[in-house]
Protein backbone atom coordinates (compact mmCIF):
# COMPACT_ATOMS: atom_id res chain seq x y z
CA UNK A 1 0.00 0.00 0.00
CA UNK A 2 1.37 3.42 -0.99
CA UNK A 3 1.74 6.01 1.76
CA UNK A 4 -0.28 9.11 0.90
CA UNK A 5 -0.17 11.02 4.18
CA UNK A 6 2.69 11.55 6.64
CA UNK A 7 1.96 12.85 10.16
CA UNK A 8 4.86 13.86 12.35
CA UNK A 9 5.16 14.76 16.00
CA UNK A 10 7.10 17.97 16.60
CA UNK A 11 9.18 18.05 19.80
CA UNK A 12 11.99 15.46 19.86
CA UNK A 13 10.88 14.17 16.43
CA UNK A 14 10.76 16.86 13.74
CA UNK A 15 12.37 19.53 15.91
CA UNK A 16 15.98 19.26 17.01
CA UNK A 17 17.26 19.99 20.51
CA UNK A 18 17.22 23.71 19.70
CA UNK A 19 13.49 23.42 18.90
CA UNK A 20 14.12 24.12 15.22
CA UNK A 21 13.40 22.35 11.93
CA UNK A 22 16.69 21.62 10.17
CA UNK A 23 17.21 22.64 6.57
CA UNK A 24 17.58 18.96 5.68
CA UNK A 25 14.15 18.17 7.14
CA UNK A 26 12.62 21.23 5.45
CA UNK A 27 13.95 20.12 2.07
CA UNK A 28 12.67 16.58 2.58
CA UNK A 29 9.19 17.79 3.54
CA UNK A 30 9.01 20.01 0.46
CA UNK A 31 10.05 17.05 -1.72
CA UNK A 32 7.29 14.94 -0.19
CA UNK A 33 4.68 17.63 -0.87
CA UNK A 34 5.96 18.09 -4.43
CA UNK A 35 5.54 14.33 -4.89
CA UNK A 36 1.88 14.63 -3.91
CA UNK A 37 2.14 13.52 -0.29
CA UNK A 38 0.17 15.25 2.46
CA UNK A 39 2.33 16.30 5.42
CA UNK A 40 0.74 17.04 8.79
CA UNK A 41 2.05 18.21 12.14
CA UNK A 42 0.59 16.31 15.10
CA UNK A 43 1.64 17.86 18.39
CA UNK A 44 0.75 18.21 22.04
CA UNK A 45 1.52 21.92 21.78
CA UNK A 46 -1.09 24.62 21.79
CA UNK A 47 -1.99 26.02 18.38
CA UNK A 48 -0.03 29.27 18.67
CA UNK A 49 3.05 27.33 19.78
CA UNK A 50 2.93 25.18 16.63
CA UNK A 51 1.52 27.30 13.81
CA UNK A 52 4.74 29.31 13.14
CA UNK A 53 6.47 26.05 12.18
CA UNK A 54 3.69 25.06 9.79
CA UNK A 55 3.74 28.49 8.20
CA UNK A 56 7.52 28.36 7.89
CA UNK A 57 7.10 25.11 5.95
CA UNK A 58 4.35 26.61 3.83
CA UNK A 59 1.85 23.99 4.99
CA UNK A 60 -1.72 24.93 4.13
CA UNK A 61 -3.30 22.00 5.95
CA UNK A 62 -5.23 21.21 9.14
CA UNK A 63 -2.89 21.11 12.14
CA UNK A 64 -3.34 18.60 14.95
CA UNK A 65 -2.69 20.36 18.27
CA UNK A 66 -3.27 19.69 21.98
CA UNK A 67 -2.73 15.95 21.36
CA UNK A 68 -5.71 15.93 19.00
CA UNK A 69 -8.16 18.07 20.98
CA UNK A 70 -8.02 20.81 18.33
CA UNK A 71 -7.53 20.51 14.57
CA UNK A 72 -7.18 23.95 13.01
CA UNK A 73 -5.97 25.22 9.64
CA UNK A 74 -2.38 26.44 9.64
CA UNK A 75 -3.12 29.20 7.13
CA UNK A 76 -6.91 29.62 7.22
CA UNK A 77 -7.37 29.36 10.97
CA UNK A 78 -10.48 27.27 10.27
CA UNK A 79 -11.46 24.91 13.11
CA UNK A 80 -12.00 21.41 11.69
CA UNK A 81 -12.26 19.36 14.88
CA UNK A 82 -12.51 20.22 18.57
CA UNK A 83 -12.87 18.00 21.62
CA UNK A 84 -12.30 19.75 24.95
CA UNK A 85 -12.19 18.32 28.45
CA UNK A 86 -15.47 18.65 30.35
CA UNK A 87 -15.46 21.69 32.63
CA UNK A 88 -16.64 19.56 35.55
CA UNK A 89 -13.63 17.27 35.09
CA UNK A 90 -11.30 20.27 34.81
CA UNK A 91 -12.61 21.60 38.12
CA UNK A 92 -12.02 18.24 39.80
CA UNK A 93 -8.44 18.23 38.49
CA UNK A 94 -7.85 21.77 39.77
CA UNK A 95 -9.23 20.85 43.21
CA UNK A 96 -7.10 17.71 43.27
CA UNK A 97 -3.90 19.54 42.29
CA UNK A 98 -4.51 22.34 44.78
CA UNK A 99 -5.14 19.86 47.58
CA UNK A 100 -1.98 17.90 46.78
CA UNK A 101 0.26 20.85 45.93
CA UNK A 102 0.81 19.77 42.31
CA UNK A 103 1.89 22.27 39.65
CA UNK A 104 -0.60 22.20 36.78
CA UNK A 105 -1.13 24.13 33.54
CA UNK A 106 -4.58 24.89 32.07
CA UNK A 107 -4.85 25.16 28.26
CA UNK A 108 -7.73 27.55 27.63
CA UNK A 109 -10.10 27.81 24.69
CA UNK A 110 -8.51 31.16 23.82
CA UNK A 111 -5.25 29.33 23.03
CA UNK A 112 -3.48 30.43 26.21
CA UNK A 113 -1.66 28.52 28.93
CA UNK A 114 -2.83 29.57 32.39
CA UNK A 115 -1.14 28.94 35.74
CA UNK A 116 -1.62 30.20 39.29
CA UNK A 117 1.84 31.79 39.39
CA UNK A 118 5.05 31.80 37.40
CA UNK A 119 7.54 29.19 38.59
CA UNK A 120 10.73 27.60 37.31
CA UNK A 121 8.49 24.99 35.64
CA UNK A 122 6.45 27.56 33.70
CA UNK A 123 9.58 29.49 32.71
CA UNK A 124 11.24 26.34 31.37
CA UNK A 125 8.09 25.24 29.54
CA UNK A 126 7.60 28.66 27.98
CA UNK A 127 11.17 28.59 26.70
CA UNK A 128 10.58 25.24 24.97
CA UNK A 129 7.46 26.32 23.10
CA UNK A 130 8.35 29.98 22.59
CA UNK A 131 5.00 31.14 23.98
CA UNK A 132 4.34 33.14 27.17
CA UNK A 133 2.38 31.63 30.04
CA UNK A 134 -0.20 33.72 31.89
CA UNK A 135 -0.40 33.73 35.71
CA UNK A 136 -3.86 34.61 37.07
CA UNK A 137 -3.44 34.06 40.82
CA UNK A 138 -6.00 32.28 42.97
CA UNK A 139 -8.69 32.65 40.29
CA UNK A 140 -6.80 29.88 38.53
CA UNK A 141 -8.48 27.29 40.73
CA UNK A 142 -11.99 28.18 39.51
CA UNK A 143 -12.55 26.65 36.09
CA UNK A 144 -14.48 29.17 34.01
CA UNK A 145 -14.29 27.25 30.75
CA UNK A 146 -13.54 23.82 29.32
CA UNK A 147 -9.82 23.39 28.53
CA UNK A 148 -8.27 21.58 25.58
CA UNK A 149 -6.01 19.76 28.02
CA UNK A 150 -4.19 20.08 31.33
CA UNK A 151 -0.56 19.29 32.05
CA UNK A 152 1.44 18.57 35.19
CA UNK A 153 5.20 19.02 35.41
CA UNK A 154 6.62 16.44 37.83
CA UNK A 155 10.02 15.41 39.11
CA UNK A 156 11.26 12.13 37.69
CA UNK A 157 11.20 10.11 40.90
CA UNK A 158 7.44 10.58 41.42
CA UNK A 159 6.32 10.61 37.79
CA UNK A 160 5.14 7.01 37.49
CA UNK A 161 3.42 7.19 40.87
CA UNK A 162 1.48 10.33 39.92
CA UNK A 163 0.52 8.77 36.59
CA UNK A 164 -0.98 5.77 38.41
CA UNK A 165 -2.75 8.10 40.86
CA UNK A 166 -4.49 10.03 38.10
CA UNK A 167 -5.46 6.87 36.23
CA UNK A 168 -6.96 5.52 39.45
CA UNK A 169 -8.65 8.64 40.79
CA UNK A 170 -9.94 9.89 37.43
CA UNK A 171 -10.83 6.56 35.84
CA UNK A 172 -13.41 7.14 33.12
CA UNK A 173 -12.99 10.91 33.32
CA UNK A 174 -9.53 11.35 31.80
CA UNK A 175 -7.04 9.75 29.45
CA UNK A 176 -3.54 10.12 30.90
CA UNK A 177 -0.38 10.20 28.80
CA UNK A 178 3.00 11.94 28.63
CA UNK A 179 4.96 13.92 26.07
CA UNK A 180 8.27 14.21 27.94
CA UNK A 181 9.70 12.34 30.89
CA UNK A 182 8.27 14.91 33.34
CA UNK A 183 5.15 16.14 31.49
CA UNK A 184 1.95 14.35 32.49
CA UNK A 185 -0.83 15.16 30.01
CA UNK A 186 -4.53 14.97 30.88
CA UNK A 187 -7.09 14.66 28.08
CA UNK A 188 -10.80 14.04 27.63
CA UNK A 189 -11.30 10.27 27.15
CA UNK A 190 -10.89 9.20 23.54
CA UNK A 191 -8.86 12.26 22.56
CA UNK A 192 -5.50 11.42 21.02
CA UNK A 193 -3.39 12.17 17.98
CA UNK A 194 -4.54 9.10 16.06
CA UNK A 195 -8.24 9.97 16.16
CA UNK A 196 -7.40 13.44 14.86
CA UNK A 197 -5.00 12.20 12.16
CA UNK A 198 -7.57 9.64 11.02
CA UNK A 199 -10.26 12.33 10.81
CA UNK A 200 -8.07 14.66 8.76
CA UNK A 201 -6.95 11.82 6.49
CA UNK A 202 -10.57 10.84 5.82
CA UNK A 203 -11.31 14.40 4.68
CA UNK A 204 -8.63 13.89 1.99
CA UNK A 205 -9.95 10.46 1.06
CA UNK A 206 -6.91 8.76 2.62
CA UNK A 207 -7.39 5.36 4.27
CA UNK A 208 -5.75 4.46 7.62
CA UNK A 209 -3.45 1.96 5.89
CA UNK A 210 -2.18 4.79 3.64
CA UNK A 211 -0.99 6.84 6.65
CA UNK A 212 2.49 6.97 8.14
CA UNK A 213 2.85 8.43 11.64
CA UNK A 214 6.11 9.11 13.47
CA UNK A 215 7.00 10.20 16.97
CA UNK A 216 9.03 9.61 20.10
CA UNK A 217 6.86 9.62 23.22
CA UNK A 218 3.83 8.05 24.90
CA UNK A 219 1.35 10.52 23.42
CA UNK A 220 2.49 9.35 19.97
CA UNK A 221 1.75 5.68 20.62
CA UNK A 222 -1.92 5.71 19.49
CA UNK A 223 -1.00 7.05 16.04
CA UNK A 224 2.16 4.94 15.69
CA UNK A 225 0.38 1.74 16.71
CA UNK A 226 -2.66 2.28 14.46
CA UNK A 227 -1.27 3.88 11.29
CA UNK A 228 -0.50 1.82 8.20
CA UNK A 229 3.16 2.46 9.01
CA UNK A 230 4.16 3.54 12.50
CA UNK A 231 7.66 4.96 12.94
CA UNK A 232 9.64 5.65 16.10
CA UNK A 233 12.68 7.90 15.86
CA UNK A 234 15.96 6.54 17.22
CA UNK A 235 15.72 8.69 20.36
CA UNK A 236 12.18 7.49 21.14
CA UNK A 237 11.25 5.78 24.40
CA UNK A 238 11.54 2.00 24.32
CA UNK A 239 7.79 1.56 24.76
CA UNK A 240 7.25 3.68 21.65
CA UNK A 241 9.74 1.64 19.64
CA UNK A 242 7.85 -1.51 20.57
CA UNK A 243 4.69 -0.05 18.99
CA UNK A 244 6.45 0.89 15.75
CA UNK A 245 6.92 -1.03 12.51
CA UNK A 246 10.10 0.89 11.77
CA UNK A 247 12.69 2.58 13.98
CA UNK A 248 14.90 5.18 12.34
CA UNK A 249 18.68 4.97 12.41
CA UNK A 250 18.80 8.72 13.05
CA UNK A 251 17.67 10.83 16.01
CA UNK A 252 15.75 14.10 15.92
CA UNK A 253 19.12 15.88 15.93
CA UNK A 254 20.23 13.90 12.86
CA UNK A 255 17.24 14.56 10.58
CA UNK A 256 15.20 11.45 11.36
CA UNK A 257 12.20 12.88 9.51
CA UNK A 258 14.25 13.27 6.33
CA UNK A 259 15.30 9.62 6.62
CA UNK A 260 11.67 8.53 6.80
CA UNK A 261 10.54 10.72 3.92
CA UNK A 262 13.34 9.41 1.71
CA UNK A 263 12.11 5.86 2.35
CA UNK A 264 8.51 6.85 1.64
CA UNK A 265 9.47 8.43 -1.68
CA UNK A 266 11.52 5.42 -2.75
CA UNK A 267 8.66 3.11 -1.77
CA UNK A 268 10.48 1.16 0.92
CA UNK A 269 8.12 2.29 3.69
Amino acid sequence: MTIKLVASDMDDTLLNSEHKISETNKTAIKKAIAAGKIFLLATGRLYKGAVPYAQDLGLDVPMITYNGALVKGSMSGKVYYEHKMKITTAQKVLDYCKQNGYYVQFYSGSDEILVEKITSYSVAYSKIIGTPIKAIGKDFYQAKEAPYKMLLVLEGDVFEQRWREFERDFAGLLDVTSSKTNFLELMEPGVNKWEAVKSVAASYGVKPEEILCMGDSNNDIPMIANAGVGVAVANAKDIVKKSAKYVTTRTNDDDAVAEVIAKVLEGSL
